[in-house]
């Protein structure tokens, strides 16, 4: 790192720490990510870049970000900015070597916050750090104005106040999120998904998604997530705790649909989520009362196991039922089609019934690895195929 800034002047002030790795270290948080900005324009960055043998990746050339790789790992580095105009999905800027410029096109005042590399000095246009020490996010100027020019702000600034504030949220900012939700209709569904698993991720969102659900925030782009919805959320987040399991914010999301498998999956689709993703949810809102009357290892292997942990955490039984299956790995069934058929079956579909019948009766018996007891099974099963055709 100390080359890479010494490459791209911080000693002349040409380049500081931004954002949030400034907000993460003054609230005293694990930083995940350190991003730079600078005076330098992008071919000058790049330049600098190629000059010193670090390699660079234009990522966001338009934008003017390049990304250094130092010591294998990323680091952005965007120059200066301002708005030239803006839809509320994507902006057109325009370079600048204005420090406050650059620092009035961003959300919050908590991420407007920049550090000098060489003194520390932290730079504040906006009382960034005053609302650090308050733990609260406050929109930079008129809140109507930036969820106008980005409408994703409305959903950061409820993860925000999630991951960082104490108490109410801002109160002129909470307004204007409710009265422009409908903005959130115009944003692609992809980022709405990943605004909201960001949310569910943290630690405890419940708080904050009942209070979206109460000011209408999600019901114009999410309209199935209502009053219950989050109380399920609070719940399974309690659920999780009492098992000792880490938050899933796949599973949080089930939590928030009606417990049946038609919401789930419309909203995977809508959402465009992976196939993998839409059928967890779908899986997990599909739950019944019998889930937890079953032997959990049975339920995993009839529908996986991070969907049985689902379910029954969801459910209404013991949270620590789900424990015992946590680290549950998929059996090995020697028994295979061919072998029914020489068992006696003739090919077809009742091979394929008899094979579930295997399936249940192995599973009922403890999943036994021995070839002899698994061939027992088979034996039974061919049977009552036999005696049932």
């Amino acid at each position: 790192m100390a080359q890479l800034l010494s490459v791209l002047g911080a000693a002349e002030g040409e380049t500081r720490y931004v954002g949030g790795c400034v907000r993460d270290t003054l609230l005293g948080v694990p930083v995940s990510d350190v991003d730079l900005a600078t005076r330098l324009k992008p071919e000058e960055v790049i330049a600098r870049l190629k000059g010193a043998k670090i390699k660079a990746v234009p990522t966001g050339l338009a934008h003017g970000t390049i990304t250094a790789i130092v010591e294998g790992k990323p680091v952005e580095v965007t120059t200066l900015r301002r708005d030239v105009s803006t839809d509320g999905r994507r902006a057109t800027v325009a370079f600048t070597d204005d420090w406050q410029e650059d620092a009035a096109r961003r959300d919050f005042t908590i991420n407007a916050l920049s550090a000098d590399p060489q003194s520390l000095e932290v730079h504040d246009y906006f009382g960034g750090w005053e609302d650090v020490e308050a733990r609260r996010v406050r929109f930079i100027g008129d809140p109507l104005t930036r969820i106008a020019e980005d409408h994703l702000r409305i959903l950061r600034f409820f993860r925000f106040h999630a991951r960082f504030s104490e108490g109410a949220p801002d109160l002129e900012g909470l307004e204007a999120c409710a009265a422009r939700a409908n903005d959130l209709m115009a944003l692609s569904r992809e980022r709405i998904a990943d605004e909201l698993i960001k949310l569910l991720t943290l630690a405890n969102p419940a708080p904050t998604v009942t209070l979206m659900v109460e000011r209408g925030i999600l019901k114009p782009v999410l309209p199935e997530i209502v009053a219950d919805g989050a109380a399920r959320l609070a719940r399974l987040i309690e659920r999780e705790a009492e098992a000792g399991l880490p938050g899933d914010p796949l599973r949080r999301f089930a939590a928030l649909l009606p417990p049946e498998p038609e919401p789930g999956a419309s909203v995977g689709a809508r959402l465009r989520l992976s196939n993998k993703a839409a059928k967890r949810i779908a899986s997990a809102a599909g739950r019944s009362e019998g889930d937890s009357a079953m032997k959990p290892a049975v339920l995993a292997y009839r529908i996986g196991r991070e969907e049985a942990v689902d379910r029954l955490l969801l459910g209404e039984g013991d949270p620590s039922l789900a424990v015992s299956i946590a680290a549950w790995e998929r059996p090995r069934l020697l028994v295979s089609g061919g072998m029914l058929i020489e068992l006696g079956l003739t090919p077809g579909p009742i091979v394929a019934k008899a094979m579930q019948d295997v399936q249940g009766r192995w599973a009922d018996a403890g999943f036994p690895e021995n070839r002899a007891d698994q061939l027992a099974i088979a034996r039974e099963a061919v049977a009552r195929a036999l005696t049932d055709s």
